[in-house]
């Protein structure tokens, strides 16, 4: 059994001998197929590396030839460039030796001159000299003669220059005048015509009266009251007059202040409705006709704003606005003319493509002040611009409002119109009363002034007071005179008159020929 396995194990053995040999002579074959192929790829691989290394050489040689002939081409242009360059330095320098030349030739010329000059100079001081002493001499003589000293004979040929200026600087103004009148007053008198056709406003002069119709002349007894009680009443709770005459019946309430005597006058009317007049009554009723004219007030300032479509006006604006209801200015009703003002000032805005809301808000709060300037110290003027800077009105509209008078320079075209529009609503036919005796007094002042100066044979003034037609001497006036002359009279009448709007000075000067046929 041992020697079976003893035999198995040493074949076993052989044949594990056996296969490892095999497998070496395997390995050493493939070993040397490597190789071989390792050599012959290591070949191919120097050759392939030899080729290339040659190729490489090949193309820089090519490069640097390709380099060293743009190089040559490079240095052939600019060295060109630099021979042009050099030729025209050249030139240059040329050209500067021979205006050297020319320089150092006009030099010695001008030296010549300056040398001649020189000379002339002194000739020219000494016959300037005799030419003096010889003027000098004329003159002695010429005084002589005429009998006039050189200052004298200044002075009367500068007058007659200054003269002649004049003469020329009327043509010129004359001239002036036309092309602008020409240009500007025709536009002028259609927006301002245009602006007058569109405001429709009714004029009706409110006097210092108004009257009371009564049912019976009975009526009139119990108005007064037992020892005059009633009227002492009415009076003191109203602050107007109440004259009870022979007219019939009728009673006359009298006042100053439209407000106050609207009041009254409401107030009597209701007394005498109702039958029942006493003073306790008479108190009654004038507060309670006091609470509904503040309520009426307020709606003619609101409806004002919404007929002339303006927001944003404090309360107490409104208010005073429909106070100067019952306020008039030379019989002319406040309130109506303020927004005559408002619509003339927007129509004449809209046209020049103004402020449109400045120019209305302005023209209708312009103469607010004249709301309580009875009741305040100060012109109306001061009055409203401190009432609309106290509630908030813009500054160009207080401005266009405070311009109005002339009391301040506008800077705003609006400010211009509002002034403008208020002229214009002012001088209306029947727009205003005034005192006879002060309208009198007026005209004869401007018919004074207008004749006290040169030449003036009669003035007239016309058309109100609103112009004045001034006759001239046409021996002691010359045309161009006589337009001095209007300018002269204008600036005296304001600087010296005090009238609403302004007044047109016109200036006649004619020359008359008469002969008559025998």
């Amino acid at each position: 059994m041992l020697n079976e396995i003893a035999v198995a194990i040493g074949a076993a053995g052989a044949l594990l001998v056996a296969w490892w040999f095999f497998i070496r002579r395997g390995a050493d074959r493939i070993t040397a197929q490597a190789q071989k192929e390792a050599d012959q790829t290591l070949a191919a691989a120097s050759r392939e590396a030899d080729a290339k290394l040659k190729e490489a050489e090949l193309a820089a040689r090519e490069k640097l030839l390709q380099a060293r002939g743009e190089f040559e081409k490079a240095s052939r242009r600019q060295r060109k460039e630099l021979e042009q360059l050099e030729k025209r330095l050249l030139q240059k320098e040329d050209s500067l030796l021979r205006a050297g030349e020319e320089l150092r030739q006009n030099e010695k010329a001008y030296a010549k001159r300056d040398r001649k000059l020189s000379g002339l100079e002194a000739a020219f001081e000494e016959k300037n000299q005799e030419l003096e002493e010889l003027v000098s001499v004329q003159r002695g003589k010429l005084e002589q003669i005429a009998g006039l000293t050189a200052q004298q004979a200044k002075d009367e040929l500068m007058e007659a220059m200054v003269g002649d200026a004049r003469m020329e600087a009327a043509h010129m103004v004359k001239r002036v005048d036309d092309e602008a009148r020409e240009n500007a007053a025709r536009e002028a008198q259609r927006i301002v015509g245009m602006a007058v056709q569109r405001a429709a406003s009714d004029y009706v002069s409110e006097t210092t009266v108004s009257v009371v119709m009564l049912p019976n002349d009975e009526m009139k007894g119990r108005i007064i009251g037992r020892e005059g009680r009633n009227i002492r009443a009415i009076e003191a709770a109203t602050g107007v007059d109440l004259i009870v005459d022979d007219t019939p019946e009728a009673v006359i309430v009298s006042g100053f202040d439209p407000f106050r005597r609207e009041i009254a006058r409401t107030t009597l009317e209701r007394l005498v409705a109702d039958g029942r007049i006493h003073p306790a009554r008479i108190e009654e009723v004038v507060e309670k006709v006091k609470a509904e004219f503040d309520q009426k007030i307020r709606q003619e300032g609101e409806s004002a704003l919404l007929e002339l479509n303006l927001a944003n006006v404090h309360p107490e604006l409104v208010k005073l606005l429909g106070r100067l209801r019952y306020r008039t200015s030379y019989g002319q009703n406040v309130l109506q003319h303020s927004k005559e003002v408002s619509f003339l000032a927007g129509t004449m805005a809209a046209e020049l493509r103004a402020n449109v809301q400045v120019a209305k808000r302005g023209g209708l709060l312009h103469d607010i002040g004249k709301a309580v300037d009875r009741e305040m110290e100060g012109t109306h003027l001061e009055i409203g611009i401190d009432l609309l800077r106290k509630y908030g009105e813009r500054e160009d509209v207080v401005h266009a409002m405070a311009c109005h008078h002339g009391d301040y320079d506008p800077e705003t075209v609006e400010a211009v119109l509002v002034t403008a529009a208020d002229a214009l609503s002012a001088a209306r036919p029947g727009a205003r009363r005034e005192i006879l005796e002060t309208y009198v007094k007026r005209l004869e002042a401007l018919e004074e002034l207008a004749a006290g100066f040169k030449g003036v044979q009669k003035s007239y003034a016309i058309q109100a007071g609103r112009e004045v037609r001034v006759i001239v001497d046409s021996k002691k006036l010359s045309d161009d005179e006589a337009i001095w002359l209007s300018r002269d009279i204008a600036g005296k009448v304001e600087s010296e008159l005090t009238y609403p709007g302004q007044i047109k000075v016109t200036v006649i000067r004619e020359t008359r020929s008469i002969e008559y046929a025998k």
